[in-house]
């Protein structure tokens, strides 16, 4: 679209400064008027050639020679072809008191500089757009590259934590390890499956989730007090994939102690386009180790957010000396 706009406007030039604006039959009959349209044509002709070739083929291959030399055949082509109605000899009646007529043949300073500015506009214009195009698309390649290095941080995060709970299981022989194995299995198949995507149906999120919640309940039974809610219609709303998990991975790793009371709130709500999460945990004392620090999810949680949904977030993360919340708000 600003390609298009750009060329519209430069075609718009010599009419827009044509003295015989006001009299469009005596304008188009002008060799003036003709001679700036088609210097302004060649121009555009230039201003396509030079954003997608010269400039993605020589000036960002540092072929700087070359690109010049290109340049400067692009302004020799429109001050010649500026010049056409010359050529056929196309001049007015001459001027009342024998002044030269408009158009007449003679290429000098006015018409150099002319030519001149037709070539600074488009040549500018076409250079700086493709510089902009390309300064995007690195900040988009270097956006996902990041967001990718995330996600490589906490797939490996969740799946160790996950494989204890079912090592925890599998120690007491508890009835409940092929549910707990087949819950993780509907997990790793997420994670496989649906991680690697920018976005994925709110539905599957929450699914996601709610399975593994329902493992934690089997590894830990009743010693935690667990409330969780959903208020989530079908919307056909997409979110960033383990988004959330972090934040209910973290209530799990320090809210639980089988030695004290644990509690752990967890709620979802979507209210128009609006998700909001609600986490809280009293925090308990635990075995401090590798697997036991928030500080790298919840870090690269808060980088995710900044990438996928910049200003479209709310995060507020309230800890204090007994407890630990958060509340977030996506705009989806």
């Amino acid at each position: 679209m600003t390609l298009v706009l750009t060329c519209i406007a430069l075609l718009s030039l010599p009419v827009l400064f044509s003295p015989d604006l006001g009299d469009p039959g005596r304008m188009l009959h002008s060799p003036g008027f003709i001679s700036d349209f088609i210097g302004y044509s060649v121009a555009v002709l230039f201003f396509f050639l030079n954003y997608y070739l010269l400039v993605p083929r020589l000036y960002f291959h540092k072929k700087y020679t070359w690109f010049f030399l290109a340049a400067l055949v692009g302004f020799i082509m429109i001050a010649v072809l500026s010049d056409v109605p010359q050529w056929f000899n196309w001049y007015p009646e001459p001027r009342q008191g024998g002044g030269p007529a408009r158009g007449a043949h003679t290429f000098g300073f006015h018409e150099l500089r002319n030519s001149s500015l037709r070539f600074a506009i488009a040549f500018l214009i076409s250079w700086l757009l493709r510089i902009e195009d390309r300064w995007q698309h690195t900040v988009a390649e270097k956006m996902q590259a990041e967001l990718a290095f995330l996600r490589t941080q906490i797939n490996p995060h969740f799946l160790f934590n996950t494989l204890n709970s079912i090592y925890a299981l599998a120690i007491v022989r508890s009835e409940q390890t092929p549910e707990a194995v087949a819950k993780l299995s509907a997990l790793m198949r997420y994670v496989t499956n649906e991680a690697s995507r920018e976005l994925v149906p709110l539905e599957k999120e929450i699914e996601y989730i709610r399975n593994y919640i329902d493992l934690q309940k089997i590894r830990f039974g009743d010693t935690v007090q667990l409330e969780f809610s959903v208020e989530i219609e079908p919307s056909g709303h997409h979110i960033a994939p383990l988004i959330l998990i972090p934040f209910i991975e973290n209530a799990f790793k320090h809210g639980v102690n089988p030695e004290e009371h644990s509690k752990i709130a967890i709620a979802i709500q979507m209210v128009e386009n609006h998700l909001k999460l609600e986490v809280f945990n009293k925090k308990v004392q635990h075995r401090t180790d590798e697997d036991s620090q928030s500080g790298l999810g919840i870090e690269n949680t808060r980088s995710r957010l900044g990438l996928m949904y910049p200003d479209r977030y709310e995060l507020d993360i309230g800890d204090r000396p007994e407890s630990f919340s958060v509340s977030l708000t996506l705009d989806l």
